[in-house]
């Protein structure tokens, strides 16, 4: 099958969809797909070569031209909160009648009137697409939007559980606690909140408690973080690692007792997907994607507030027992969102795509499976 993905967000940058699309990627062609990137991301900037499947769209460049060359049988589409070129691409192959599926990996709520309004502009409903968001929670403000006529498909992201269960689950008794959050710097996923909520853990936990917290990534608001970090005098037990590759977070992840994810605009969570696949309790809003794969009080505690997640993370800090039965569990019962589930999704997701589009007798799912 020939598959043209088509993103504004992809690696070198690190974030949710540009992981979770390389990965797809990855595996798509592994399982003998031409699957292809057509992305305006720049390439890496330390001159790190590209893979050859990658198409950065430039000023001499243009989504035409790898139409031509890639003759696809489907184009999938993955949008954010704003992927102008995306959106644009989406717009003009289903026009053009070839396969469109586009997945939303963003949270469209607590944005007001501009999914409506956009929806209304843009005519989305009248497009020949067939659409998909990363969780049920990412899905409902999509089907509000679309109508109840329009399915919207749940299409989760993925882990190799394998990978991320190399070398052992965490130690249920560790002699000073680590709290860990893995995610960018940025005002969406709650960085300053993040810090506030620690500092609260650390007034709930006994003084005589040791505890130790570890931020791995990066991004615009590391600056701001650190600045609270020293003003609180709390750079002396939460340190900010900044940005590591996927084999230092697996190592950190093993050191840690407690993964924290505090935003609440996550549309999944991939990272504290991987933290609950290598055994660490997952404490995370209850508004958020997360509970795709954490039910409260089996693979960690979920909460509608900071206040509710720093009461967690301080009972899971200090009830040693409860946080080792939970993992336990985490270590004995891998998650169901593998990728030999994601990819069948998938291509689900492909054939409702093929059928649902004008006929083109040069666009067929032949191979698919």
């Amino acid at each position: 099958m020939r598959i043209l993905h088509v993103s504004d967000c992809y690696w070198p940058r690190l974030g949710g969809i540009e992981m979770h699309l390389r990965d797809l990627v990855v595996h798509q062609r592994a399982a003998g797909h031409d699957a292809r990137v057509v992305t305006t991301s720049p390439p890496p900037p330390d001159g790190t070569p590209d893979d050859p499947w990658v198409h950065r769209v430039g000023a001499r460049t243009g989504l035409a031209g790898i139409l031509d060359e890639a003759h696809p049988d489907v184009v999938h589409v993955h949008v954010s909160m704003f992927s102008p070129f995306a959106t644009a691409a989406a717009w003009r192959t289903s026009s053009l009648g070839l396969p469109t599926a586009v997945t939303v990996h963003s949270m469209w709520s607590r944005l007001g009137p501009l999914p409506a309004t956009a929806c209304s502009l843009l005519r989305l409903r009248s497009w020949s697409i067939t659409w998909s968001a990363v969780s049920e929670r990412a899905a409902e403000p999509l089907r509000v939007m679309l109508g109840p006529d329009i399915p919207v498909r749940v299409l989760p992201n993925a882990v190799e559980p394998a990978r991320w269960r190399e070398g052992g689950g965490p130690d249920l008794a560790p002699d000073v606690p680590t709290v860990i959050s893995v995610m960018r710097l940025t005002h969406t996923k709650r960085t300053l909140p993040l810090a506030r909520i620690l500092r609260d853990v650390r007034r709930r936990v006994p003084g005589d408690q040791p505890l130790r917290a570890l931020v791995v990534g990066d991004g615009p608001q590391r600056p701001a973080l650190e600045r609270y970090l020293r003003r609180h005098r709390m750079d002396a037990w939460v340190e900010v690692a900044g940005r590591m590759d996927r084999s230092a977070v697996r190592r950190a992840l093993s050191g840690a007792a407690v993964y924290l994810a505090p935003a609440e605009l996550e549309s999944f969570g991939i990272a504290a997907l991987e933290a609950r696949t290598v055994g660490l309790p997952v404490v995370a809003s209850s508004h958020s994607g997360v509970g795709e794969f954490v039910t409260h009080g089996t693979e960690g505690l979920l909460g509608a507030s900071d206040d509710a997640l720093a009461t967690h993370v301080a009972r899971l800090v200090t009830d040693g027992p409860l946080r080792a039965a939970i993992t336990r569990h985490n270590v004995a019962v891998p998650p169901r969102h593998d990728w030999a589930e994601a990819c069948r999704r998938t291509e689900d997701l492909y054939l409702a795509a093929a059928a649902a589009a004008p006929a083109h007798p040069a666009f067929t799912l032949a191979g698919a499976s």
